[in-house]
């Protein structure tokens, strides 16, 4: 199957995604009056950011009376493994471990937040490796600066 390319979202249609994936199917007016009361927009700017999303296949559409029903297109977990996927691809992968640790240390845990990433912590411990390879290619490399290291490009 080949890769498919999907749509990249800007934060404020996130904002309205994440209202679509709470309530499941929702009107404009429904989101309008939740990102009202959040970012203080009025229902024409939720209503073009509700229009790109169709665009983008993000949101479906169903017509009931003279009202829209949108649902989404794509789950919440799928939208979030992509965005972890374009992260990943963007960085180097000798970085990715230090970005990591700064997600995870500049997140507010719970308790079970913290075993769970322990946990995880100790299976990866199974299959790591010495040293992370550099997937970077030559012009965009700077493992030498950032991590001390000469790269075989």
């Amino acid at each position: 199957m080949p890769n498919e390319e999907k749509p990249e979202i800007t934060d404020s249609e996130w904002e309205v995604m994440r209202v679509v994936w709470a309530l499941e199917e929702v009107t404009s007016k429904e989101i309008s009056k939740v990102l009202e009361d959040k970012r203080d927009w009025k229902p024409a700017t939720t209503k073009t950011f509700i229009g790109r999303l169709v665009k983008k296949g993000m949101l479906h559409t169903k017509k009931v009376g003279n009202r829209f029903i949108y649902t989404a297109a794509v789950s919440e977990e799928e939208s979030l493994k992509t965005l972890k996927e374009g992260l990943f691809h963007h960085i180097c992968s000798r970085a990715v471990g230090k970005m990591i640790a700064d997600l995870i240390g500049d997140a507010t845990l719970s308790h079970d937040d913290i075993a769970m990433l322990e946990e995880v912590l100790q299976t990866k411990k199974n299959d790591a490796v010495d040293e992370v390879a550099c997937n970077c290619v030559p012009g965009q490399c700077t493992c030498k600066k950032d991590h001390g290291m000469n790269c075989q490009h």
